[in-house]
């Protein structure tokens, strides 16, 4: 049974708490949470908007006893939402749940909520599967940040990407620390990696139309979903030819295991920029860092989503309002589904392990048109 914690956001800047809607563009300008203020946007591009993504501030377990906290999370859903919907409706839940199990935040924690959401996803796809053989092939990218007591997780499965901004004594200037780790072939490190666990696959990456892909297929090598690339059993008809490998397989050839770090956030740290890679596609970290600092933190997020559109009409020399006038579907020749969360930090409140402010729970990508 798939069951959702999902609760309304009901303080804010907006006439019903959960954004506004202009065209394919979503936004929450600005929100409170534990330890600061938030900034939320989406702009579509795909026929159906494939990125998920939310904001939870308050009890970070399941029995409410465990530690007070804001988790950031998004999903950038790639062969369509079904992947990145299941991962937004459950993974906090889950995440919760383990939380009050282990009585505190952990890595293994964390790493727990991952493979519990994607076994679930992974049963779902079992439970579909000749009704909806293409869900298979469905899967998203899941990037993932913890404030709490004054530390900051951050788990990644993907190529999603946070930039923390951090204001340097020295010079008075921002500097923009990539705390995320990706999983994208199209790296190095990343083909180095999965060359390694399959050492016996002279396939296992492969340039196609000057991109490298796991298979020829997908660029990322870590996801929730794919299941087609994780069990053989669904890489098979009635599974659509084109994800279809000639030869079987014996271990999953993506994983979902995220990349975990830590981090003891300093008094010199202002803000997180957590986006999908269709921002990062346009915008460079310290571009996107100057852009927080040197702006308003209302509606921040709506400005670095517009800054990325800006930036790819540019590329086609065309003018924003023209590119905005683009349908969804047709709008992915130009860019991706961008999600943008601006998360700011006031140090004063980071480390008091005492606060108890009302719950915060807020989601973008439901506003889907399709």
């Amino acid at each position: 049974m798939v069951r959702s914690c999902w609760k309304p956001y009901v303080d804010g800047d907006d006439d019903d708490g959960s954004g506004r809607v202009d065209g394919l563009l979503w936004y929450k300008d600005l929100g409170n949470h534990l330890y600061g203020e938030f900034s939320m946007a989406v702009v579509q591009a795909n026929r159906s908007l494939e990125d998920r993504s939310q904001l939870e501030s308050g009890p970070l377990s399941s029995n409410h006893l465990g530690p007070q906290g804001t988790f950031i999370g998004v999903y950038d859903g790639h062969g369509g939402t079904e992947a990145s919907q299941f991962v937004s409706d459950n993974l906090f839940c889950n995440l919760k749940r383990l939380a009050a199990e282990h009585q505190g935040m952990s890595e293994y924690v964390i790493k727990r909520a991952f493979s519990a959401t994607e076994a679930g996803f992974l049963s779902l796809v079992k439970k579909q599967w000749l009704s909806k053989p293409y869900i298979a092939s469905t899967g998203t990218c899941c990037l993932v940040g913890i404030i709490c007591d004054g530390m900051l997780y951050v788990a990644n499965s993907g190529d999603s990407r946070v930039v923390l901004g951090r204001v340097e004594r020295a010079t008075r200037e921002t500097s923009a620390i990539q705390l995320s780790s990706e999983h994208n072939v199209n790296q190095e490190t990343a083909r180095d990696e999965i060359r390694s666990k399959h050492p016996y696959d002279s396939q296992i990456v492969v340039m196609r139309h000057n991109v490298w892909r796991v298979k020829g297929l997908i660029q990322v090598s870590r996801s929730i979903g794919d299941a087609y690339l994780k069990k053989a059993e669904f890489n098979r008809e009635p599974l659509p030819s084109k994800f279809r490998l000639a030869e079987t397989f014996f271990k999953p050839i993506l994983s979902c295991e995220p990349t975990i770090s830590l981090h003891k956030l300093h008094p010199d740290d202002q803000f997180l920029i957590f986006a999908s890679d269709g921002l990062w596609e346009h915008i460079s970290n310290q571009e996107a860092a100057n852009i927080v600092t040197n702006n308003p933190p209302n509606g921040i997020a709506r400005r670095l989503v517009k800054t990325a559109l800006r930036e790819a009409a540019k590329k086609r020399e065309m003018r924003l309002a023209d590119l905005q006038k683009i349908e969804q579907g047709v709008r992915r020749d130009f860019h991706d589904d961008i999600t943008v969360i601006v998360v700011f930090l006031d140090h004063n409140l980071t480390h008091n392990s005492s606060l108890w402010g009302s719950p915060v729970s807020i989601k973008g990508g439901g506003h889907a048109t399709s």
